[in-house]
């Protein structure tokens, strides 16, 4: 047999191989690693979420600090919130729903930890204090 496992007759040309798929051994991604796997979604966009409530309000922040007084930048500095309109239209579109989903589940979850370990940290320092 001289062609690629995908064709039993054996008949394909060897040069023609490279767009076909590539065989378990000559795959560079482990075969459990693929977007149709049912925890993709959920892990992803759990971990979006996470990185958009980290990333987003320090790289506006940084953006407007870097373009203008601090006064200003501070008195636009709620506009951030307008970039939730992101998972919401995420929401809207049936093959994105459930990635969605799970990045508003990640950007409440996170900010409600790090809410509390703030509320926290704050008690602790002036009920010590």
């Amino acid at each position: 047999m001289t062609g690629h496992p995908s064709d039993p007759s054996g008949a394909l040309d060897p040069r023609d191989t490279a767009t076909l798929p590539a065989t378990p051994a000559e795959d560079p991604q482990p075969s459990w690693w693929h977007r149709g796997h049912p925890v993709f979604a959920a892990l992803t966009g759990f971990f979006a979420g996470l990185v958009f409530v980290v990333v987003v309000p320090g790289a506006y922040a940084a953006v407007l600090a870097a373009l203008m007084d601090y006064e200003a930048a501070e008195e636009l500095f709620p506009f951030v919130l307008v970039t939730l309109a992101v998972p919401i239209a995420l929401l809207v579109h049936p093959l994105t729903r459930r990635f969605a989903r799970y990045m508003l589940l990640g950007i409440f979850s996170t900010a409600l930890v790090v809410g509390g370990v703030a509320a926290l940290v704050l008690w602790l320092l002036v009920s010590r204090g």
